[in-house]
């Protein structure tokens, strides 16, 4: 038998103390903001009387300024419970809120002072101020106060900006005017400084004009006076704390030290009564999960009611994630960016004495997971949350084989504490592949068969296929069968196998991956039994199909979070039927309309969506 080829992964200096530098809070005020990972956003205001877009619907024209601001009318806030949103936010495991005090339409959810303010206490059915009552409730609850706050001001009679195709006056050539809306804006934002000081402002619009013309340094100083330790997001010209990538989930780690991603329910910010397109709780865990391991936040976003009911849908997936984080609080809270891509096949992170690994595992491994290039010797195996019995064996060249009972399987995402001595170091060189020979020395649990494949699959994904020089066709017809179920997989999956190169980056798919000579298609190589639809990020392409290799059967695809005015693809969630799971590596062909392209630019805060 071959000696199977080594994959090797350099890293600089991947040692414990690096990692501490790498991963720790750019500063003392970050900290909270940096151990939180769940926060809860709320848009609330009137567009949610006709569940339409917030603000955008009459600046695009879509509804006329008249008409959008009548929803004044039907803005009662009449079953709105503050105490009720806040209970609701503490069971989902969210350790702050940030709730929206004024958007882009101008009207301010709280008993604002200034002149001209358009508030709900003087204009809006409700009569109220509506921002008090859950801030007071979220500081009694002990939560962070978060307050978005809206630069523009397109309702404003001093504002120059009024829709995409119409402006009130040149700035520039009427600075005096500019001026009054700049008094304005300042005073609204002292006022909310002052009442309610926020553990953070979290500003949107910044694109229309530049941190001179917002009088950004003077924001600041000023928001600095009541609360020096006061967190910015990153939507204010250059001068926050914090990236805030919205809706797509990063393929590659944000630059910031501190980050978080703005993400919805279904495809609408503010309530939409028609919006029926919700993600599953399965697949917002999964993305708290990608957030955690690339050490950032989770920002999740939910719309009430004109009337302050928040929609059952809603409820369901806060209440969802209550469950799990309340199950894994060890492995959220506090935790820090996990290891390089290679050591697992699962999202990690990390405790802050580094003497805790995390694998997050929303698929269950049927034949056992790999954990490879740990040079710290394993001291413990924990199921979070259960008291199942893991079993760990060394299998040589630090890779371990660790198996855990199907009972201990969590529905969403299983989560596995590794546990060290001393904090963690990492080789700079390691292999992934098996010498099959030995392993079965080590155990006989397990058939040898799934380890010669996981081996094959590595260095296909490397594009050194050993099939790649032989006359194996795409349909395993030339392939000389020994009966094997190592034979009987190569005969499958022949086409993904052969004469392939090698896969895409790392973030973009969860597992190994190849593509085809023409790259035209990508093979997913999936492990185990997937507790929802698998998903890739980043994919520029349209999918033409997507098909079972070695079955032929046909799988349908959904995306999610494709903004039609952003450039950052959407997430393409491929359901596979459990009874089409190949019970060693099940490998899915997606046909593309054109050679792949694929977006991993770092993100940071968001383009403007005119």
């Amino acid at each position: 038998m071959r000696y199977l080829r080594f994959l090797t992964i350099l890293f600089p200096l991947l040692i414990s103390n690096t990692l501490s530098a790498q991963q720790a809070a750019s500063n003392q005020k970050m900290q909270w903001f940096a151990d939180a990972k769940l926060g809860i956003f709320i848009h609330w205001g009137i567009y949610s009387v006709n569940g339409i877009s917030e603000s955008w619907s009459f600046f695009n024209n879509y509804i006329n300024h008249d008409a959008y601001m009548k929803q004044l009318n039907g803005f009662t806030a009449s079953k709105y419970k503050a105490n009720e949103w806040v209970n609701l936010i503490k069971e989902s495991g969210a350790k702050y809120a940030v709730i929206t005090t004024k958007h882009h339409d101008g009207v301010a959810l709280w008993n604002s002072k200034m002149p001209n303010a358009t508030t709900t206490v003087n204009k809006s059915a409700a009569k109220k101020d509506l921002i008090t009552p859950f801030v007071t409730e979220l500081k009694k609850a002990g939560l962070k106060t978060g307050l978005y706050f809206s630069l523009p001001d397109w309702s404003y009679p001093d504002y120059d900006v009024f829709t995409r195709d119409r402006k009130r006056y040149d700035y520039k050539q009427d600075p005096a005017r500019f001026k009054k809306f700049q008094n304005y804006f300042q005073g609204q934002l002292n006022e909310l400084s002052t009442l309610y000081n926020p553990d953070l402002v979290w500003f949107d619009g910044d694109w229309e004009h530049s941190g001179e013309e917002w009088q950004a340094k003077n924001i600041l100083e000023n928001l600095r006076k009541v609360n020096q330790n006061i967190i910015i997001n990153s939507r204010l010209n250059g001068h926050g704390d914090y990236d805030t990538p919205e809706q797509g989930v990063p393929v590659v780690k944000p630059n910031s030290p501190e980050w978080e991603l703005c993400y919805t329910m279904n495809d609408s910010w503010g309530y939409q009564p028609y919006d029926k397109h919700y993600k599953s709780s399965n697949m917002i865990i999964r993305t708290l999960v990608d957030c955690i391991s690339m050490g950032g936040n989770l920002l999740l976003d939910i719309g009430p009611k004109a009337d302050g009911a928040i929609a059952p849908e809603q409820v369901q997936i806060l209440k969802d994630l209550g469950r799990w984080t309340k199950k894994h609080a060890a492995a959220i809270y506090g935790t820090q960016t996990g290891l390089p891509e290679g050591h697992v096949n699962a999202k990690t992170a990390l405790s802050k004495d580094k003497k805790s690994l995390f694998i997050y595992l929303d698929y269950f491994p049927t034949q056992g997971l790999m954990l490879s290039g740990i040079k710290s010797p394993v001291k413990k195996i924990n199921i979070l949350g259960n008291s199942g019995i893991v079993n760990q064996t060394p299998l040589g060249n630090n890779n371990y084989l660790i198996t855990i009972p199907s009972a201990a399987k969590d529905p969403d995402v299983t989560v596995l504490e590794v546990q060290f001595q001393n904090p963690i170091e990492l080789l700079n060189k390691f292999g992934q592949n098996i010498d099959v020979p030995k392993l079965q020395l080590v155990t006989t649990d397990f058939d040898p068969s799934y380890f010669k494949i996981k081996n094959l699959v590595n260095d296909v994904s490397g594009g050194d296929s050993p099939f790649n020089d032989s006359n194996l066709g795409a349909d395993g017809m030339n392939y000389k069968t020994k009966q094997t179920l190592y034979d009987y997989w190569v005969v499958k999956n022949a086409e993904a196998i052969c004469k392939t190169l090698k896969g895409i980056p790392e973030g973009h798919f969860q597992g190994k991956t190849a593509l085809s000579a023409d790259k035209q298609t990508l093979y997913l190589f999936v492990e185990g039994e997937p507790t929802g639809p698998i998903a890739i990020k980043g994919l520029k392409n349209n999918i033409s199909r997507i098909r079972v290799v070695g079955e032929g059967t046909m799988l349908q695809h959904e995306i999610y979070n494709k903004l039609y005015w952003s450039k950052i693809p959407g997430i393409v969630y491929i359901p596979v039927p459990k009874d089409k799971l190949d019970r060693q590596v099940t490998v899915i062909a997606v046909l593309l309309d054109s050679p792949i392209e694929l977006y991993r630019e770092k993100v940071g805060a968001i383009e403007s969506n005119l």
